[in-house]
């Protein structure tokens, strides 16, 4: 197990020799995930002088019943053929515009459901963020100022059909302890 703190270092290390590093990075609602892309995306850019697309997954999950979505998109957002994917509005719940990621370019993409069985060959990392539920719960919904509150057994429901399906933390190259 890595710490937060680690975690950047450990990343880089695990994707130093390929030469299109995908990243996968999983947890469940509020374990820090964004967060901790964003550590490993200021590494990259320091370490190794150029941006790591980062895709995070609440811009592909088409509203809150879409988790399952959201997850089976990661394959077609890493493919050469169709790079991309098409971002959803939460304002008008809605579908909105087609983002293209560069299929020759480094990628991170994060979020519950990034870590499948289907996702888990694609990548050069596969990273799973662990953090007690009961913290989770309290960060998500302070972080959402009350508009996750309504959504929360929701999704929390989502993420335990994904992991018992999947089991992301054993597909996991590294396994990092939030605090």
């Amino acid at each position: 197990m890595v710490s937060v703190a680690e975690a950047p270092a450990a990343v880089l290390a695990h994707v130093a020799r390929a030469a299109r590093p995908v990243i996968l990075l999983d947890g469940g609602s509020g374990a820090g995930k964004t967060s901790l892309a964003a550590l490993i995306a200021e590494s990259w850019r320091t370490a190794r002088g150029e941006e790591l697309q980062v895709v995070s997954l609440d811009d592909v999950y088409p509203g809150w019943h879409g988790l399952a979505a959201g997850s089976a998109a990661v394959p077609r957002i890493l493919a050469p053929s169709s790079a991309g994917y098409q971002r959803w509005d939460w304002d008008t719940s809605t579908p909105s515009e087609w983002v293209r990621v560069d299929p020759a370019r480094p990628i991170l993409v994060e979020g519950c459901g990034a870590l499948t069985l289907a996702s888990a060959p694609l990548a050069t990392c596969r990273v799973w963020l662990e953090l007690d539920e009961p913290v989770r719960r309290h960060r998500a919904l302070a972080r959402d100022r009350g508009g996750y509150d309504p959504y929360w057994d929701t999704w929390a429901t989502q993420e335990q059909t994904h992991w018992r399906e999947n089991h992301p933390w054993a597909l996991a190259d590294l396994k990092i302890r939030a605090t």
